[in-house]
């Protein structure tokens, strides 16, 4: 099992927004990610630079970011775009962090 940790950036006071969204999440969007193998997937948020830092446990080849191709993830990432910095197809900026250090 890989880790992967990445960040993307939240619209100025979006955070009580995006946190209502995600505690909705859609049951496909749900079941594709763990189609794909993502397990243990957090978002937290630093509030003093609107970023969001995700990590996920990953059994397998393919992570979240590799489900763009899946109807139901385009039409979350267009739920989302209001709130976020997005890309012109709607995807999450997203920024990949390099692991420095773990502990086991």
């Amino acid at each position: 099992m890989k880790r992967i940790a990445f960040k993307m950036k939240l619209n100025p006071g979006c955070r009580e927004e995006y946190t209502r969204r995600h505690a909705a999440l859609w049951p496909e969007v749900k079941t594709l990610l763990q189609e794909a193998g993502v397990h243990d997937y957090a978002i937290f948020f630093d509030e003093d630079t609107d970023t969001l830092f995700a990590v996920q446990k990953v059994g397998g080849a393919a992570d979240s970011q590799a489900l763009g191709n899946q109807e139901a993830i385009r039409r979350w990432w267009t739920y989302m775009a209001d709130i976020m910095e997005t890309n012109p197809d709607h995807s999450p900026v997203s920024k990949p962090l390099p692991e420095v250090f773990y502990l086991p």
